[in-house]
């Protein structure tokens, strides 16, 4: 690690990813993530690595599938339209087990939507990245600094998991600058005898694949690789807690909602309202450890969302039915502001109470 230097997130996602060892980089300009683009065109050619800017973001994601394929530590980036055409290429990645990193600065939508931050995506990369029985790992950094460390965290993952990854960001956390601590260069990366990087006559043929003609031998991958998924459960969930020692009313937020809950919730701890704050670092597994353990004291829990309400589904499923699980938003680009917040925390302590 050396001396902090200011950074747009995209810029120090970008720069952390070539000393995290990514080689190759394929993408497509879309905002608010082409300053990740434009970085690493102009770093890989310095570094002895290939940046290619893709005829498409389908083209883009199935490109990255052949670098994986052939071993290497490679990644791409988007925002949310063009994450929904890559959504096909991400499925053939998981169906044939290989590692990848797949960033998202989250924009408005449906559609084109607009190019403000946004949380709208939460679903698609939990739930529904692609066909077919799979997951992928979803991290939401919340700082720049974190856009910087949790690649080299993405890129481990993928290859001990042998999983796609995604990094799902917005484009205020795209966009915005602060002091950041590059982290150092990576040294050796693992080995992968499973790569198809040619026998030299020493082996058999490795093969990537996800087309299984006969139904059991899918079966069987499904139920391997679903065992994966129950060690990732298990060891992978990742969250923050602030003040929920003796919290009633437990806020969930992610990403940069999480700063803004957080200024939120000293604001109704001034007041007396005994209010915390889980943030979810992980939102594949999603943390449910953690908010297991807040159900002792919580008597209502409250989502805060760049969105309609879309986490708020997985707190309800954490908490049941027994206390009230609320959520509050903005939409279409619009950023919630603490004292928006603070109001909500309000009004839930005031239902709370009666």
């Amino acid at each position: 690690m050396g001396e902090k230097v200011l950074m747009k997130g995209n810029e120090a996602l970008a720069a952390a990813a070539v000393r995290a060892g990514c080689r190759f980089y394929f993408g497509y300009p879309i905002t608010p993530q082409t300053e990740l683009a434009a970085y690493m065109s102009k770093i890989m050619p310095k570094v002895g690595g290939t940046f290619l800017q893709a005829e498409s973001e389908i083209s883009a994601i199935n490109m990255l599938y052949g670098a994986a394929a052939a071993g290497a530590r490679a990644m791409t980036s988007s925002s949310s339209p063009g994450v929904s055409l890559k959504g096909e290429g991400i499925s053939y990645m998981a169906g044939a087990d290989l590692p990848g990193v797949i960033v998202n600065v989250e924009r408005g939508g449906p559609g084109l939507g607009s190019i403000q931050p946004s949380q709208q995506d939460y679903w698609q990369a939990t739930r529904a990245m692609g066909h077919g029985d799979f997951f992928q790992i979803v991290y939401a950094p919340n700082t720049v600094q974190e856009m910087a460390d949790m690649i080299f965290t993405a890129f481990e993952k993928a290859d001990e998991y042998l999983t796609p990854v995604m990094i799902l960001a917005d484009g205020l956390l795209g966009q915005m600058m602060e002091p950041v601590e590059l982290p150092d260069e990576i040294g050796e990366l693992p080995e992968k005898p499973w790569a198809t990087t040619g026998t030299k006559g020493k082996r058999e043929h490795n093969i990537a694949n996800s087309l299984y003609l006969q139904s059991n031998e899918l079966e069987a991958k499904l139920l391997e690789r679903a065992k994966r998924y129950e060690i990732i459960l298990d060891k992978e969930q990742q969250s923050e807690g602030f003040m929920l020692d003796d919290a009633e009313i437990v806020l969930v937020a992610f990403g940069a909602s999480s700063r803004i809950a957080r200024s939120a919730v000293v604001k109704a701890r001034e007041e007396g309202i005994k209010v915390g704050l889980l943030r979810p670092i992980t939102l594949w597994p999603f943390p449910a450890k953690a908010l297991e353990a807040t159900m002792g004291t919580a008597k209502a829990y409250l989502s805060v969302e760049m969105n309609m309400g879309q986490m708020v589904d997985d707190v309800r499923l954490v908490v049941g039915k027994d206390v009230p699980v609320e959520h509050f938003g903005r939409t279409g680009g619009i950023i919630p502001t603490p004292d928006e917040v603070l109001e909500a925390i309000r009004t839930l302590n005031a239902k709370v109470g009666e």
